[in-house]
């Protein structure tokens, strides 16, 4: 594919080439910038259902990080900070210079160090029900009921074990997670959608970068913790699934920005923009149209 093409309605995946990096994006649409980043055990695919709707009035940009769906899989650099630096010099290859960043989950572990880094760059971040390290993410796992919600944070990290058990296996893990975190996962993912990430985290390099993130989270978290002591000046729009991972995200992120919007999608579980594109949308474009040019 080529790194040229006229922005139109129908999305259309690319491959584009920055930094030491080949990313695969999503677009469609025209109109004010929205870039989207989805999060684990995801990929861009995650934004299927949001990216016709947004396109209507928007120039959508739906990114594979690195290490996700179709993209490069790099051998380290999954650090939120390298990972934003790497997404803003993606972005300015593109030629886009002022846009909305929306993050789920590890996406706005992402948007937060970025929003610190490149605040010119953004007219406003959205961060959907992400329990990002050192901010809104508990330090410490305390036994009890709620285990299963947390369990990956300490098995991920864990050097060469979780390749072994999870190699071959990678739709049960897959299957793990939408079935326990969405609020009806049987109506929101088909056969084929498994069908698709199973087989973007069997690709060489999928399970390194599935896991990049989560063995760089302490490195995210001594990062985080000092740039908590500056609030974000750009509008932060926040979202907890109902009954996500992170419901209660917009009162979390209050006290870290200067402007904070948002609540929860109701009926919703952490997989918002599956579980609830049409309201997802809804929110986003209100926000967008609130914000400045």
């Amino acid at each position: 594919m080529t790194e040229s093409s006229s922005k139109g309605a129908e999305p259309r995946h690319r491959m584009v080439s920055a930094g030491d990096l080949r990313w695969h994006i999503v677009e469609a649409g025209e109109g004010p910038t929205v870039v989207l980043a989805a999060g684990f055990p995801q990929s861009v695919y995650a934004w299927r259902r949001v990216v016709p709707l947004l396109a209507g009035n928007h120039h959508v940009i739906a990114v594979d990080l690195p290490g996700q769906g179709d993209s490069d899989k790099p051998v380290g650099g999954y650090d939120t900070w390298t990972t934003a630096e790497r997404l803003h010099d993606l972005l300015a290859r593109l030629g886009e210079d002022r846009y909305v960043l929306v993050g789920h989950d590890v996406g706005a572990w992402v948007g937060y160090p970025f929003a610190h880094r490149y605040p010119e760059r953004l007219r406003g971040l959205v961060l959907l029900d992400g329990n990002i390290p050192g901010v809104t993410l508990r330090p410490t796992i305390t036994l009890g009921p709620d285990n299963w919600r947390n369990w990956h944070f300490l098995f991920n990290p864990i050097p060469d074990l979780p390749e072994a058990l999870l190699s071959g296996r990678e739709r049960v893990l897959i299957e793990w997670f939408f079935s326990r975190k969405t609020a009806n996962w049987r109506e929101t993912f088909t056969r084929e959608d498994i069908d698709e990430y199973e087989r973007a985290y069997a690709t060489h390099g999928g399970l390194r970068g599935m896991l990049g993130y989560y063995r760089a989270v302490l490195e995210d978290i001594e990062r985080n913790t000092t740039l908590m002591h500056q609030q974000i000046t750009v509008p932060v729009l926040a979202l907890g699934g109902e009954v996500g991972s992170a419901p209660d995200l917009y009162e979390s992120m209050k006290p870290l920005a200067a402007d904070v919007r948002g609540g929860v999608i109701a009926g919703s579980g952490h997989y918002i923009p599956e579980e609830k594109p049409a309201e997802l949308v809804a929110e986003i474009a209100r926000f967008s149209a609130d914000l400045p040019a």
